[in-house]
């Protein structure tokens, strides 16, 4: 994986909240975790703590948290992250189901094709194209927090890296992804013990927490990540901050966007020395996939822009896309079951 427009800090470098997260991230997660994120700390930090707390400790079991992470990952065509998950699958003992997975085949098992269904749904704002969550409502923190959590990771991914898990995309080959899952074996057998990221999160802005995480060790890592990613609207003016959230709550946005048009029209709503970061954080929310160096070197070039900066920036605008699903996946009418 090529980190692209930022330059990540170093793991052997790594000091204070950055090195605690690569050491935790090793340990429970078999890698370093979201390096690209690492110039930010306080979002690096929560979009791990999110990650942890959703989808690798609790009760839901591991194999469907990791269904709908490749599903979501589908449905939002971040290829690094079907490749990654897919392999952690293959590395739970389920090579069939990660294959057929890998692969967009639907799932043999019953309820593994529900979570599909469902989570490749979560990518839209239409409610009525929401189907019943296919899970208990006692797990439901468990399966919305994965489910958002890579919806936020697949979009940082998309616009910070190139998405080739391995040089050459070696793990497109059968026995590559075999073999790569053996070196996780361990790890994802492991129970963890709920909580353990929160303490990374000390000074971390706190946004409300979610009610759907009621108790959970979700509620505040996910309060943080929003948090956090909430610092990147200082780059937009309080004019331009509500006219982002509508342009990312348009049906239309949910769609296949044409590279180019879509991004034009909706920036002439914008005030003009706005324009530059608000294409980059609606491009975040909506085709993180376009974020090329023209649009970072020009909002770089009339702002003095530090990594960090891009990073707050981009979060706040994949953040922005997050708001929006949590707000149709909670809705009264898609109640879990």
């Amino acid at each position: 994986m090529s980190i692209r427009h930022v330059t990540a800090v170093p793991r052997r470098s790594a000091t204070g909240r950055v090195a605690e997260v690569y050491a935790q991230s090793t340990a429970d997660f078999g890698q370093a975790a979201f390096m690209m994120l690492s110039p930010a700390p306080e979002v690096h930090a929560a979009a791990w703590a999110v990650l942890r707390e959703s989808e690798l400790a609790g009760l839901a079991p591991r194999t469907d948290k990791e269904v709908v992470a490749v599903a979501v990952s589908q449905a939002n065509r971040c290829r690094f992250c079907i490749d990654a998950h897919s392999i952690l699958i293959h590395a739970l003992g389920e090579h069939r189901l990660a294959e057929d997975l890998l692969h967009d085949r639907t799932p043999a098992d019953d309820h593994h094709a529900a979570l599909v269904t469902w989570a490749k749904a979560t990518r839209t704002l239409d409610r009525a194209r929401l189907t019943p969550a296919p899970f208990r409502a006692e797990l439901a923190a468990e399966y919305l927090g994965t489910a958002l959590a890579t919806h936020f990771v697949n979009r940082m991914f998309s616009a910070l890296t190139d998405e080739q898990l391995l040089p050459g995309n070696l793990q497109r080959a059968q026995p590559v992804r075999r073999l790569g899952a053996m070196a996780y074996t361990r790890t994802v057998h492991r129970e963890l013990a709920r909580g353990a990221a929160l303490p990374l999160l000390a000074d971390v802005p706190l946004a409300p927490s979610p009610a759907w995480a009621g108790d959970t060790p979700m509620a505040t890592a996910f309060a943080a990540l929003r948090g956090a990613a909430g610092a990147g609207a200082a780059f937009l003016s309080e004019r331009s901050r509500p006219l982002l959230r509508a342009a990312v709550a348009e049906p239309a946005a949910t769609g296949s966007l044409p590279r180019g048009p879509w991004l034009t029209q909706r920036l002439t709503r914008f005030p003009e020395a706005d324009r530059p970061a608000a294409g980059l954080a609606l491009l975040a929310a909506l085709a993180p996939h376009d974020v090329t160096e023209v649009e970072v070197t020009a909002w770089r070039g009339t702002t003095g822009a530090t990594d960090a900066d891009l990073v707050r920036l981009l979060a706040f605008g994949a953040m922005t896309a997050v708001d929006r699903i949590e707000e149709a996946l909670t809705s009264p009418t898609t109640p879990a079951r």
